[in-house]
């Protein structure tokens, strides 16, 4: 079993020395990520391609082949080749017939010869012979140079004759490691899975940052999609996964800060901590899914403002991007399905928040913050090699019980806002309700009297969720979320 690689347009136009280590790279690449699906694989490098062999004929080995070559970065297209010895113009005639005679059945067609080394025809006169030949061997098909229903591609290189039976896309951009390492936002949904997916195609080796802002469920599936876009994409080389436990600093927020301006300060103290993180590891830019106007703290004003706590250059691919141009290349990648089962972190979602924030503003608010907070969940941020988090990642993520019905006994817990809470709130008749906004809940369920049964409650459902998975994780088994 053979393919060709040919090589992405933006590298054949490179210089000698470039092209020639981007090649190399490519190869290394390629044998890295094929031999985990066939261990038999081999390699040679040409000036302008890469062939891939393989002892392994079995169908189900082909196609594993195949979709794993479309998957990795600087495979512009490879073409799938029958590789023969041949005599002369005659022979390389017959050749293709037995290949390709079906092909063409009922069908106009064209030949296309692409000629390497020394020979007594050029391209042309290859492209009449064997096309004429074909065109009276096989009766109901019919010569069409201009937008034929088939193709037949053959490359002569001096004795060889390589007779393509299909040919395949790929994903084109850069081999990875061509480029410099990056640390990318990743928040678990379309934008920053897209975002990641850029990065990892443009050629960069694309390490992952989470800031758990919803416990240990919402971590599990941040995982998932981080560990699907590397071993779909990424898998010629290692990378790390990050998790900050961010919960302590948006406490702060939420506590210190004017209403307005907690998103562009939570982006902010997001930026503080990435940039000291990427700073340890040596990386040079950080990667975030923001497109431009999609939601508050997106617009030129705020993204300045955001930018100005760090001079680690931001990388934003989406920033031109509609949102639904965002979504289908998350469904062509894979990550769509992913991304509808992340839930969207509602916490710090302010009730007007300021789409032109004012620095000299944001600054005096962020003086009444603790910076040592910020520190300390830097300090204990966790990593891990992502290959590492394979079986963890494809777990499925848990779930607590929900109700509609309660018992007399039955406490309820709105964990909403304190904003929210007072302008719709929640009176069920016979049951108790308690008050407490869901990011005090960590420190103050552990006061409350543990025999009784609590159903947290909120708008969506989400928060709810995950604040009750992070107390059955800590012990308090005691909790059910409540939806009416």
């Amino acid at each position: 079993m053979k393919f060709i690689v040919k090589l992405q347009a933006e590298i054949a136009i490179k210089s000698r020395p470039v092209r020639k280590r981007f090649t190399k790279i490519l190869d290394s690449n390629i044998k890295n990520v094929l031999r985990r699906v066939d261990e038999q694989v081999t390699t040679r490098v040409n000036w302008d391609n890469i062939e891939i062999n393989s002892k392994n004929e079995s169908p189900e080995n082909r196609h594993q082949l195949i979709e794993t070559l479309k998957c990795i970065p600087g495979v512009a297209q490879f073409i799938e080749v029958q590789q023969t010895d041949f005599i002369d113009l005659h022979d390389a005639f017959e050749k293709t017939l037995a290949v390709h005679a079906k092909t063409i059945e009922n069908k106009t067609f064209c030949v296309r010869v692409k000629r390497t080394g020394e020979h007594d025809f050029n391209s042309l006169k290859a492209e009449q012979y064997i096309g004429g030949g074909l065109n009276q061997s096989v009766e109901s098909a019919s010569v069409k140079l201009k937008n034929p229903q088939e193709t037949i591609r053959i490359e002569i290189n001096k004795d060889k004759l390589f007779i393509v039976t299909e040919l395949h896309k790929g994903l084109n951009g850069f081999p990875i490691a061509t480029q410099e390492d990056v640390l990318s936002l990743m928040s678990g949904g379309f934008d920053s899975g897209v975002s990641s997916y850029q990065m990892i195609k443009k050629g960069s080796r694309t390490h992952f940052c989470f800031f758990n802002l919803g416990g240990s469920a919402h971590e599990v599936g941040v995982k998932q999609v981080s560990y699907y876009l590397w071993n779909k994409f990424g898998a010629s080389h290692r990378v790390k996964f990050f998790s900050v436990d961010f919960a302590p600093v948006v406490t702060e927020i939420l506590e210190k800060v004017e209403n307005g301006q907690m998103g562009v300060i939570l982006k902010r103290m997001m930026m503080r901590a990435v940039a000291q993180i990427a700073e340890k590891m040596g990386i040079q830019a950080l990667v975030t899914g923001e497109a431009l106007g999609q939601v508050s703290s997106q617009t030129l004003t705020n993204l300045n403002v955001i930018d100005r706590v760090t001079e680690t250059l931001i990388l934003r691919p989406l920033t031109a991007y509609d949102k639904q141009d965002i979504i289908d290349i998350a469904r062509k990648i894979g990550t769509e399905d992913f991304a509808k089962t992340i839930p969207e972190y509602c916490g710090v979602i302010s009730k007007k928040p300021t789409v032109k924030a004012v620095l000299s503003k944001i600054e005096a608010e962020e003086a009444n913050f603790d910076f040592s907070i910020l520190d300390k969940v830097v300090e204990e941020a966790r990593y891990c090699d992502i290959r590492d988090i394979g079986t963890e990642a494809e777990a499925e993520v848990p779930s607590i019980d929900a109700v509609s019905e309660l018992d007399k006994d039955s406490v309820v817990i709105d964990i909403r806002s304190p904003e929210e809470e007072d302008e719709n709130p929640l009176e069920i008749d016979g049951i108790e309700v308690k008050h407490i906004p869901f990011y005090k809940l960590a420190t103050n369920f552990g006061d409350l009297p543990q025999d009784v049964d609590y159903y947290l409650y909120c708008e969506r459902g989400v928060m709810s969720q995950l604040q009750a998975l992070y107390l059955h994780d800590n012990g308090f088994k005691n909790v059910k979320v409540y939806r009416p």
